[in-house]
C-alpha cells in the first residue's frame, strides 16, 4: 500500500491527509510502535482480527486498531461500563465502588475510563473482589493519564486490561476523550451513570450508548444536588432508574437470587435510638438546624452533638449556610 499512487488511494475514499500519511509515513513513529509491541503484555488488535470484540464492531465508527496492555481476551467478555463525575460526592464514590464490586462478582467485566472520581472508584471496586476491569485510555498506552493513577493502571494491567485506539506516544488532548467515550459505551452491554452534572462528558457517553442501542442506567438523586441533574435528565429521557444492582441484572435478564438483598448504600445501623430518630427526620435535601431543633423537640446543643456524630459516621453532609443533608 505504501507504494500505491495517490490516485489509487484517493479512489478508495481516503482523505488527502490520510493519503499523504500513507505515502510518506514517519518511520520513526512506526519503529517506536514496534518497540512498544515487542514488550511483554502489549499487543494490537485489528478490525479484521477474529479477537476484535464483536460488541465494538457493531458501532458506526469502530476503531480500526486497538492497542492493548494486559489480557486482550477480556474484551470479548460481557461488560458493564460505569461512568460519572470527576468530582463526585462521597456517596457517589461509595455507590460506584459497591456497584462495581457486586456486578464484578456477578461475572461482568467493569469498564471505565481511568479518570478521577467515579471511573477510578469503579475500577477499584472490581479489583477489590479480584474481578476483571478494563480501562479505556485517551492517550497512548505508554503513559497514564491522569498521572496520579499510575499505580491503579498497574493493578488493572496485572489482572485486566488497558486499551486505546491511540498509538504509543500519543499525549492527552481534549478531543481524544469523546472518542474514547464511544469505545467505553461500544464495548458494554449496559452503561451505568452514577453522578453527572447537566453538561458533562458522562452524559455524552450515555447518549452515545443510547445511539449504539446499549442499555443505559442512572442513579437518581436529590433535585438540590447539581451532580444528580445529569442522571435525573437521563431518566426523563428513558434511562432506567437504578437503586440496586438487581435493577441492572433484571434488565439484562441476568437476575441473581443470591444478590437479592444487596443495596449498595445501605449499612447496618450502629446508631442509638435518639440518633436514629434524628436521622429519620433529616431529608436528602439541605435542612437547617433550627428546623431540626423544632421537629425533634430538643435543644440546639443536643442536636448539634448528634449531627456531628451522624456526619462523622457518613450519614450526613454539611452544606452551605449551616444546613445538613442526609446522604444515606
Amino acid at each position: 500500500m505504501f507504494a500505491e499512487s495517490a490516485s489509487v488511494l484517493s479512489a478508495l475514499g481516503l482523505k488527502s491527509d490520510i493519503v499523504s500519511a500513507i505515502r510518506n509515513p514517519d518511520w520513526s513513529l512506526i519503529d517506536y510502535d514496534l518497540a512498544w509491541l515487542s514488550q511483554a503484555n502489549n499487543s494490537v488488535i485489528t478490525l479484521n482480527d477474529p479477537s476484535y470484540p464483536a460488541q465494538l464492531k457493531e458501532i458506526a465508527d469502530p476503531p480500526p486498531l486497538l492497542f492493548v496492555r494486559g489480557n486482550a481476551e477480556l474484551l470479548s467478555l460481557p461488560q458493564i461500563a460505569i461512568v460519572g463525575s470527576r468530582n463526585p460526592s462521597s456517596v457517589g464514590l461509595e455507590i460506584a465502588f459497591n456497584f462495581a464490586k457486586t456486578l464484578s462478582h456477578c461475572g461482568f467485566v467493569i469498564t471505565s475510563g481511568l479518570a478521577l472520581g467515579i471511573d477510578a472508584a469503579s475500577h477499584q471496586g472490581a479489583l477489590k473482589v479480584n474481578g476483571y476491569t478494563i480501562a479505556v485510555a485517551g492517550t497512548g498506552l505508554d503513559r497514564v493519564y491522569p498521572s496520579r493513577h499510575k499505580e491503579l493502571a498497574t493493578q488493572i494491567v496485572n489482572t485486566g486490561a488497558m486499551i486505546s485506539e491511540f498509538p504509543p506516544g500519543t499525549t492527552a488532548k481534549a478531543n481524544h476523550f469523546p472518542r474514547r467515550n464511544r469505545i467505553i459505551s461500544g464495548l458494554c452491554q449496559g452503561l451505568l451513570v452514577v453522578e453527572a452534572a447537566k453538561q458533562s462528558g458522562s452524559l455524552i457517553t450515555a447518549r452515545m450508548a443510547l445511539e449504539q442501542n446499549r442499555e443505559v442506567f442512572a442513579i437518581p438523586g436529590s433535585i438540590y444536588n447539581p451532580l444528580a441533574r445529569g442522571c435525573n435528565a437521563l431518566i426523563r429521557e428513558g434511562a432506567k432508574l437504578v437503586e440496586t444492582t438487581q435493577d441492572i441484572l433484571e434488565e439484562l435478564n441476568q437476575y441473581n437470587q443470591q444478590d437479592d438483598n444487596f443495596i449498595p448504600i445501605a449499612m447496618q445501623s450502629t446508631l442509638d435510638l435518639e440518633q436514629q430518630t434524628l436521622l429519620n427526620l433529616i431529608p436528602f435535601s439541605p435542612t437547617s438546624i433550627d428546623t431540626l431543633v423544632e421537629n425533634a423537640n430538643a435543644s440546639v446543643e443536643v442536636i448539634s452533638s448528634m449531627l456531628l456524630i451522624l456526619e462523622l459516621q457518613g450519614y450526613l453532609e454539611a452544606t452551605a449556610g449551616g444546613h445538613y443533608a442526609r446522604i444515606k
